[in-house]
């Protein structure tokens, strides 16, 4: 009797259900400028941490090896606009991610979305049949309308 009958390969699916409880990073949310922002000038933002990660799992005494990366990215703005992209985005000059904004009070966040491949025993790389998501510390920032005021030079 062949022993691999007993106890088969994890399955896609068996990996997937771990892969959902993977302790994937939650990217932090950055918005420039820091602090307050302008009226009539855009909001950058952008994520720290990494977008791809390894991991080594034994399941059911096979060594699995599932690489998860960072597909997209919602930007919730907190004015009611989302925002998806397939980049992380960057700070300025670099900028990818904007978002202008009528002044008041917001909290934007992150959510990320991970998919993901495995090897078992050092098997050819499979898709995991799946995502998950993660969702990013969010950041509160007031935008402020900023106004000239005319002043006498010789007073």
């Amino acid at each position: 009797m062949d022993i691999t009958e007993l106890n088969p390969p994890p399955s896609p699916d068996e990996v997937f259900r771990y892969f959902q409880t993977l302790p994937l990073p939650a990217l932090t949310t950055r918005q420039q400028p820091p602090g307050n922002a302008l009226v009539g000038l855009p909001v950058v933002f952008y994520a720290d941490g990494p977008t791809s990660q390894d991991f080594v799992l034994d399941i059911r005494g096979f060594t699995v090896e599932i690489t998860a990366t960072a597909d997209s990215f919602t930007w919730h703005t907190g004015d009611g606009t989302d925002l998806t992209t397939t980049d992380p985005g960057a700070p300025y000059p670099d900028h990818t991610v904007t978002h202008d904004y009528a002044p008041g009070t917001y909290t934007a966040s992150l959510t990320t979305t991970w998919s993901g491949t495995f090897q078992v025993d050092g098997s050819a790389d499979v898709p995991v049949p799946g995502t998950t998501t993660t969702e990013g510390t969010p950041v509160t920032f007031a935008v402020v309308e900023a106004r000239a005021v005319l002043t006498d030079p010789y007073d």
